[in-house]
């Protein structure tokens, strides 16, 4: 009887060990046979197939298309594009320190930066790259000329231009630099002691970057709140927002954790170091495009109740990356876990998991969202980015104003502007003249823009649908007053959406002579979500209450 029952113990007991054992046995044979396929396959095309085969673009097309089934942050960047990691992780290459774009068939700088090589030895926004250390750059990609730029520090690098207004091509020799992006945009009092500061990335230092900026913002000008916008900015290091929220909340408190597969890798993170502002009013700016770490900030800030968000809801990216090494000087970035916010809520939008038929990926309805408690108690939720406590209307409204930024109007308008207004007035007082703007209006019959809205492909689709079922006949009156409708009156549509179509164009303006801070203290002018949280600051009032669960 009592080896019965030690037997049925042993079953009982070892029954798991066995169906685990088992399921990995599966795996690695499922791991195994795949290779084997793969590795089949290659030879049979290496001996069989018709042309020469281009074996690194065929692997690294293979992985790539692998990968793309996952979700769009795990990546394979093989060993020569390390420089680019580098680059992720800490905003540092060598280079001139500009930015550029394809416009046309012509490879055109957008921007350069303050006190870089390329402003500092006379290249401007709107110049056209037609070769750099004598390769012509006919034909060749964005990425292509960007490697080109780029090189090691204090190396000399020759840069052939064209230049509107100018007959003759413009050579410029001069060396290249190590070019450490500010993640630091702008830091100012914006209203009487109430600070602000753009913080673009979570880099490397950028945590030091916004103690030093805060102290500054303290000492010269007294504040007592502080506006931190994280608007646009689609995170990175983990540690560095951990140690922002560190001078702000008391030492020791969880401000994040991670859980995944592999509970190896996973971690609880906490603030390291007793708050330096621990008395400052704290609100936090965001929209659709802040993610990932920037979601991590704001959301432990909510949780806590420490500051009041405000803004449009957050892109909902809860997921974490780790960087591993691969054979031949390789790295895989891979996601290896999500992240959880101190009221317990993971704010990952997308289920990459779970894909549709068609291989989209789809939303988390709200519908199947949890609720969750603040440390006040107030009521928040998961599954969709973070909502802030101050929702502010939406400005991504597709009209004619983004039709004529999407195909480089503003751009090349601003170009030919600079070349003949050699000064402008400051960011703070600047104006576009009402002959500025009708010159603009003109430039753009000049150059026969036009547009069609989005709602007028789908129009069309649904048209030939009712045609194909017979539909067309019995409603044609009504797909007649609707293709009018969707027809888009160019001066109408310019008249009623002036305002914007001019911020936008004084915005590309002011770029070519202050550069990113000049444009910042321009929009800033305007800058509704900004007001919002400056109101909300100034009433100790209204804060509170907004930070309260009654």
């Amino acid at each position: 009887m009592k080896k019965k029952k030690f037997f049925l113990f042993l079953l009982i007991f070892c029954t798991p060990f066995l169906l685990v054992a088992q399921q990995d046995n599966q795996r690695t044979f499922r791991i195994s046979k795949n290779l084997n396929i793969y590795n089949s396959l290659l030879r049979e095309l290496d001996m069989f197939y018709v042309d020469t085969l281009n074996y690194d673009k065929l692997i690294k097309t293979s992985i790539d298309e692998m990968l793309n089934t996952l979700d769009p942050y795990t990546i394979y960047l093989p060993e020569e594009e390390t420089e680019d990691l580098t680059f992720m992780t800490t905003g540092e290459y060598a280079g001139i320190g500009a930015l550029i774009m394809k416009n046309g068939n012509e490879i055109v700088v957008s921007e350069v930066y303050e006190g870089m090589p390329a402003q500092r030895n006379g290249i401007r926004p709107g110049d056209i790259i037609v070769e750099v250390d004598g390769k012509k750059t006919d034909g060749l990609a964005v990425n292509d000329v960007s490697n080109l730029l780029r090189g090691t520090p204090n190396s000399q690098i020759n840069i052939k231009i064209k230049r509107y207004g100018e007959k003759k091509i413009i050579s410029k020799t001069f060396l290249r630099e190590k070019i450490q992006i500010n993640p630091i945009g702008y830091a100012a009092e914006v209203d009487d002691k109430t600070g602000y500061l753009l913080l673009n990335e979570f880099t490397e230092n950028a945590a030091l970057g916004v103690k030093s900026a805060v102290n500054d913002l303290i000492k010269n000008h007294h504040i007592e709140s502080l506006v931190l916008d994280l608007r646009n900015n689609g995170g990175g290091l983990v540690n560095e927002a951990v140690q922002i929220l560190g001078y702000f909340l008391p030492k020791g408190t969880t401000v994040v954790t991670t859980k995944g597969k592999n509970n190896i890798l996973d971690r609880i993170y906490k603030t390291p170091t007793e708050p330096v502002f621990p008395n400052l009013k704290l609100a936090i700016l965001v929209n659709r495009s802040s993610a990932s770490a920037s979601e991590i900030l704001a959301g432990a800030i909510q949780d806590l109740d420490r500051g009041v968000i405000v803004g449009e809801r957050t892109f909902g990216k809860g997921l974490v990356q780790n960087i591993r090494n691969i054979s031949y000087g390789g790295h895989l970035k891979v996601t290896t876990a999500k992240y959880y916010i101190p009221s317990g809520r993971c704010i990952q939008a997308i289920d990459y998991s779970h894909r549709n038929e068609d291989g989209s990926v789809g939303y988390v309805p709200d519908s199947l969202t949890s609720e969750f408690l603040t440390k006040n108690g107030r009521k928040v939720r998961d599954g969709g980015g973070i909502i802030p406590d101050k929702q502010t209307e939406s400005k991504g409204k597709l009209n004619v104003a983004h039709y004529i930024f999407a195909q480089n109007l503003y751009f090349d308008f601003a170009t030919r502007y600079a070349s003949l207004h050699p000064t402008i007035a400051s960011p703070k007082d600047f104006k576009l003249s009402e002959d500025d703007f009708n010159n603009f209006v003109d430039y753009l019959h000049e150059k026969n823009f036009t547009y069609s809205y989005q709602t007028n492909k789908y129009f069309q689709q649904l048209y030939q649908v009712a045609k194909i079922e017979g539909l067309d006949s019995i409603a044609q009156s009504e797909f007649e007053a609707l293709k009018t409708k969707l027809t888009p009156n160019v001066d109408a549509d310019i008249r009623e959406n002036k305002d914007e179509i001019e911020a936008l164009l004084s915005l590309e303006i002011i770029k070519r002579y202050y550069y990113q801070k000049g444009q910042i203290e321009f929009s800033l002018r305007t800058d509704d979500d900004l007001k919002e949280a400056i109101q909300i600051l100034k009433s100790e009032e209204t804060y509170r209450k907004i930070l309260s669960a009654i």
